[in-house]
């Protein structure tokens, strides 16, 4: 099954739009490691040391392709708007700022 899918960090409550090729339920996306980490190290250690995430699907297919299932996923993030800096952690395609924020 091919899924988009919506990674929420309740600790820093931003977002992180992601597709699957196959079904996992263990993958949980591949954010930069570096700007997710510069987030953290502002929290309060205890916070560091104890947080939550959660992912939900947004999307599925059995049948789609490659290419809808790319084109799905960049839906998705512009819908959510992820890509924005100040509200998830998709670096692409590059927010130009042009939107309003959404409710995730």
């Amino acid at each position: 099954m091919k899924q988009i899918y919506k990674i929420t960090y309740l600790a820093t409550n931003k977002i992180y739009i992601g597709k699957l090729a196959y079904e996992s339920f263990r993958y949980f996306g591949s954010p930069s490691k570096s700007i997710v980490d510069e987030d953290f190290r502002k929290l309060p250690v205890e916070q560091q040391k104890d947080y939550t995430v959660r992912k939900e699907i947004l999307w599925e297919s059995s049948s789609c392709t490659d290419a809808e299932l790319s084109a799905k996923e960049v839906e998705f993030i512009i819908h959510y708007q992820s890509n924005n800096p100040d509200i998830g952690y998709n670096r692409w395609p590059k927010f130009k700022g042009k939107n309003l924020k959404v409710n995730t």
